[in-house]
């Protein structure tokens, strides 16, 4: 991977097809460097006419870390945000888009498409936002509003548990990857073959980009510091699609269908069997639909 100077952070990208093609940024979630893009996604994007770049956002993988004081209570910050109380923390969503946009600066690129997932959704919905003239069209992966409603907001407590949960050890990478494996059985889609071998496969590859704990700490602050972000997701303009899974243990459905709802029309597509993951069977269609959505626009 390469890396550029943005915002004051190292952030490092890689770059797939034609430089001078139409651009797609992808966007990764909590704690998850660029690499965790399944290669045939950005393989399929980039068959269709696109240039796709991938990065690791800040506090993850080898892009800059924020220095930070002592590691934060995350559970009493959930709380915090579920109660509609103030959640402090080094950084925001709108920072971590900030750096987004730094980056198409950086490649000198105007206009991108923003595809995020998770974390990265809520990133790229400021993007849209904020800066409505740098980007072309927004798809939005098993993502959120911030909406503080206990429908829309909590997944299931065993998921919960899981993306909170610490391996016994962070020395071994193969115990980080069984750790990593554990969590997606639990947030995984249900309705879709697992390749075992496969997935350990692209573990490693996350593993071996490095294992952040305070960072992805950091991040899952800036998301709950961000809070309600509906009255601000009613500004963007960009053509817009909503892909989320009806079995998201995670971020339930009615989280997309809340999105869906507050950002002026969007289209909604609900995967039947699709839980917080990019398992193979999904990867087919999310391409189809990102393509349609980025002709579309």
């Amino acid at each position: 991977m390469t890396s550029v100077s943005v915002r004051g952070l190292e952030l490092d990208y890689e770059s797939f097809g034609d430089v001078g093609a139409p651009a797609i940024l992808l966007i990764m979630g909590l704690g998850m460097p660029g690499i965790a893009w399944p290669d045939p996604i950005v393989d399929g994007l980039v068959a269709a006419g696109f240039r796709v770049i991938r990065f690791d956002n800040r506090d993850c993988g080898h892009s800059g870390k924020v220095a930070g004081a002592r590691p934060p209570d995350l559970r009493m910050a959930i709380a915090r945000a579920l109660l509609r109380r103030k959640v402090t923390a080094p950084y925001t969503l709108d920072d971590m888009a900030a750096d987004a946009v730094g980056l198409l600066d950086a490649l000198g690129i105007g206009r991108a498409h923003l595809v995020g997932v998770s974390m990265g959704g809520m990133i790229a919905q400021n993007v849209a936002a904020l800066h409505p003239q740098r980007v072309a069209s927004l798809t939005s992966i098993m993502s959120s509003t911030g909406n503080p409603s206990v429908r829309v907001t909590m997944g299931k407590p065993r998921a919960l548990r899981a993306i909170l949960s610490r391996p016994a050890g962070t020395g071994d990478a193969e115990a980080l990857v069984e750790h990593y494996v554990r969590v997606f059985g639990v947030i995984g889609s249900p309705g879709f073959a697992v390749d075992g071998e496969l997935l350990r496969q692209n573990l490693r590859r996350i593993v071996n980009r490095g294992f952040h704990p305070a960072g992805t700490a950091r991040q899952l602050l800036a998301i709950l510091a961000s809070g309600d972000r509906r009255p601000l997701l009613h500004r963007i303009v960009a053509p817009t699609l909503i892909v989320h899974g009806s079995d998201d243990p995670l971020v339930p459905v009615a989280a997309g269908r809340d999105t869906a709802m507050n950002i002026p029309g969007s289209r909604l597509e609900i995967v039947s069997g699709m839980g917080h993951d990019l398992p193979p069977g999904v990867q087919p269609l999310l391409v189809e639909r990102i393509v349609e959505n980025c002709r579309g626009a």
